[in-house]
């Protein structure tokens, strides 16, 4: 199996700004106000040398979180959304290690349907776990994970910002609210039941999976005691977990091996987040304290997903 990074971003390529978004003096974008950049964002020949050096044969490129854009109205997130795809595969255009997943706006379901229907091309899709997406067991997002479950191809869910004022100090709106935020997302697909009545839906977490580790033998005690709230017959979910995969973008190996327990060994993946400063440059790096065979494997395991993913409906 060749060896896959989950966990990459970049910027897209936009000849022409879109509302709310234009080109600042510095050739970054600025977006709603907020100029979006960090080294290599915006160099896909980057990464790509990136993960030469680092024995890295291919990589899921998505848009990182300032490109979400919570909070558009729907026909204001219907053409964003379809400019940020299209800008983000002519950003890697040309370079057949780059796959990109295409944007889902999950605070617009219509849109998100649209656009899980149309794109081509793509490896999968990315969505935004908590910030100002709705609750994932809402209703109105069931079409949504109904359609990615028929096209079989994994979707990544990517912290959005949290919108808890107190995080603003000590940068903990990365450092603590990236990681809940994943955590809050996925006890909404565990024990509001989308994972239940979709088994075959490909869901992929980014850093180690955030809380969710630490705090899965909790979500089961809550379920095995009827706690008020969790429905009655509410799969146990250190079961339902496991159907779920991470990158292993911890930045402590009891993490890792923790996220072993949790998801699996067939379920953990390599991340790097690059180019941001919160990830890694060598994304084996996560993993150097497992043994060789292991470190192959988990590279190899994003090919496997997406070689037994079903064939379109």
């Amino acid at each position: 199996m060749r060896s896959t990074d989950v966990h990459t971003h970049l910027a897209p390529l936009l000849s022409e700004a879109v509302e709310g978004v234009r080109h600042g003096d510095d050739d970054r974008l600025v977006v709603d106000g907020h100029a979006v950049g960090a080294p290599g964002l915006y160099d896909a020949g980057r990464l790509v040398a990136q993960m030469h050096r680092h024995g890295v044969d291919q990589a899921w490129v998505s848009a990182p979180p300032p490109f979400f854009r919570p909070g558009l109205e729907p026909e204001q997130a219907h053409r964003w959304v379809r400019a940020l795809d299209a800008g983000l595969q002519d950003r890697v255009a040309g370079h057949a290690q780059l796959r990109r997943l295409t944007y889902l706006p999950l605070d617009h379901p219509g849109v998100a349907l649209e656009m899980v229907e149309d794109a081509e091309g793509n490896v999968g899709w990315a969505g935004s776990a908590g910030g100002g997406s709705l609750e994932l067991d809402a209703p109105g997002l069931a079409p949504v994970w109904d359609a990615i479950e028929r096209r079989g191809l994994p979707l990544l869910l990517h912290p959005g910002e949290s919108p808890d004022p107190r995080l603003g100090r000590h940068y903990l709106a990365n450092l603590l609210g990236n990681p809940v935020e994943t955590g809050l997302a996925v006890a909404e697909l565990v024990l509001g039941g989308v994972l239940t009545r979709r088994p075959d839906l490909r869901v992929v977490l980014v850093h180690c999976g955030g809380v969710v580790p630490s705090l899965v033998g909790r979500w089961a005690r809550g379920v095995a005691t009827d706690r008020p709230g969790i429905a009655p017959g509410t799969e146990d979910p250190a079961v339902v977990v496991r159907r779920l995969w991470t990158d292993c973008l911890a930045h402590a190996p009891e993490v890792v091996d923790l996220a072993r327990v949790t998801f699996g060994d067939d379920h953990l993946l390599l991340g790097s987040d690059y180019p941001f400063p919160m990830g890694v440059d060598d994304p084996f790096e996560t993993v150097a304290h497992l043994s060789p065979s292991l470190r192959q494997r988990i590279a190899g395991n994003a090919e496997a997903l997406l070689l037994t993913a079903k064939d379109p409906a």
